[in-house]
């Protein structure tokens, strides 16, 4: 059976220590770090070794485990046009005076941080047993995700621009990743330099296919879009390196908001597509855990629970026991009917 984790994003208004008790509850088996909060400081893991061994006691006192940090804030500001917004999400050390291309150059240096505190948090760890590989989940930001929609017209230099502008910032970063040997896994997500499965391919193309360069799958990001989130899978079967599982559905607004989401909020009833807890929207996560049992996939189903109408401890348990239901051992024993050949018969 496959480890379910939390992913504390949505959860780093509460302390750590207060938050893991409530998950073992719930029957979580580990988390996800947010690097924000109180939940995982990149900068205190690589100044003070005491503190990756006391981030881990705490796991352990509480029964919980991790396989992946998730750097998602700062990653945003690698490629993106930098504006107010940006402020708000960022620590102050890579937010400095605001002058966006400083902005940049500080967050793709945290980025690289980010892959050598996950090693060195992962190199502490007490239970050596684990054979999946380190991982930092997070975002790339686009250069060019304002020329989403062709107009004014919009040649394909100009989109390439934005994919060799992305390449330049990340080769770098993906050197520390390949040196600390960890895996950078992008959250495939509107608003980053790959977003559905043909910009997906683009980006790795870009980064001339780096082994350390990878995906955190999550379908709720493509049912809305129309991608085919199944095929998703199938189609990287070696680069997908996590696994979120959040749901959405769609085409339930009252058609006055288009796929777009008309400058609405999340929980507005006119939307076409909003974020729900997990077996209440329109993925179907029966196919998901199977596909990703077909490539091999073995690694964390981590919940990142958002919805904006349903209470979140309620939403987090349901969500675990939604998934531990569908989840399954995996047949290591040949075809079910292979029992029907007499020589193998007792």
């Amino acid at each position: 059976m496959r480890p379910i984790t939390l992913f504390t994003g949505q959860w780093a208004d509460l302390p750590l220590a207060e938050l893991l008790p409530k998950l073992k509850e719930m029957g979580y088996d580990g988390v996800e770090l947010a690097c924000w909060g109180d939940h995982f400081d990149v900068d205190k893991a690589l100044a003070d070794d005491s503190y990756v061994t006391e981030k881990w006691a705490l796991l352990e006192s509480h029964g919980m485990t991790c396989y992946a940090i998730s750097n998602h804030l700062v990653g945003q500001a690698i490629c993106d046009n930098i504006d107010e917004r940006h402020k708000a999400i960022l620590p102050p050390s890579v937010w400095g005076d605001g002058e966006p291309e400083g902005v940049r150059q500080r967050a793709a240096e945290h980025m690289a941080n980010a892959a050598r505190a996950c090693r060195k948090f992962m190199d502490a760890k007490p239970n050596k047993d684990d054979v999946l590989a380190p991982v930092v989940n997070g975002f790339t930001g686009s250069s060019i995700w304002h020329a989403v929609y062709s107009f004014p017209p919009t040649s394909q230099e100009y989109i390439q621009n934005g994919f060799d502008d992305f390449a330049k910032r990340f080769l770098p970063i993906l050197d520390v990743f390949e040196e600390c040997d960890v895996n950078f896994a992008l959250e495939v997500h509107p608003t980053e330099i790959a977003f559905d499965i043909a910009s997906a391919h683009r980006a790795l193309a870009a980064v001339g296919h780096h082994k350390r360069f990878g995906f955190n799958y999550d379908p709720s990001h493509f049912v809305y879009q129309g991608v085919d989130y199944i095929r998703f899978i199938r189609e990287f079967p070696d680069r997908i390196y996590h696994a979120h599982m959040k749901d959405a559905w769609f085409g339930h607004g009252d058609g006055t908001v288009g796929v777009f989401g008309g400058h609405t909020e999340f929980g507005d009833p006119s939307r076409f597509w909003d974020f729900r807890s997990i077996g209440r929207g329109d993925v179907k996560f029966g196919e998901v855990i199977t596909a990703l049992t077909d490539i091999r996939y073995f690694g964390p189903l981590s919940v990142e629970w958002e919805d904006t109408r349903m209470d979140r401890f309620h939403g987090a348990k349901e969500s675990y026991e939604y998934l531990r239901k569908l989840d399954f051992p995996v047949n290591e024993d040949g075809l079910f009917d292979s029992a029907f050949d007499n020589s193998k018969q007792g």
